[in-house]
C-alpha cells in the first residue's frame, strides 16, 4: 500500500552532537531533527553509546536513514519533522495549513 504514495527520499545525513541528525531530502529540504527522545525505547537504547548513533547512513534502496541492528526511520515522518522545525524557527507567523 505504501507504494501508492510518493515518499520523501533522503539523499544525505550526518549525526551531530546531542543526538541531532542533519538530513537532506531529494527536493532540497535540509534540516535537523532531535532523536534523543528515542533513547529509552527498545532498540534505540543502543544509541546510549553515542558512537552507535554516529554510525547512521542512508540506505541506497529505501533512501531513508539506517543504523546497524536494523534500525531505520520513516523518511516521510523525518521530512515532516524537519519542515516543522524550520517553520518553528523561522521567527515569523506560521502560515495557515489551508489556503
Amino acid at each position: 500500500m505504501l507504494e501508492e504514495f510518493d515518499t520523501m527520499r533522503i539523499t544525505a545525513c550526518k549525526a551531530e552532537e546531542d543526538y541531532k541528525l542533519w538530513l537532506r531530502f531529494e527536493d532540497g529540504l535540509e534540516g535537523r531533527v532531535f532523536l534523543g527522545n528515542l533513547l529509552e525505547i527498545g532498540a534505540f537504547q543502543l544509541w546510549r553509546d553515542v558512537r552507535e548513533f554516529e554510525k547512521v547512513s542512508v540506505d541506497p534502496e529505501t533512501a531513508t536513514v539506517t543504523w546497524e541492528g536494523g534500525i531505520r526511520l520513516d523518511a516521510d515522518i523525518l521530512y515532516h519533522d524537519v519542515k516543522a522545525n524550520q517553520i518553528q524557527h523561522a521567527g515569523g507567523e506560521v502560515p495557515p495549513a489551508v489556503g
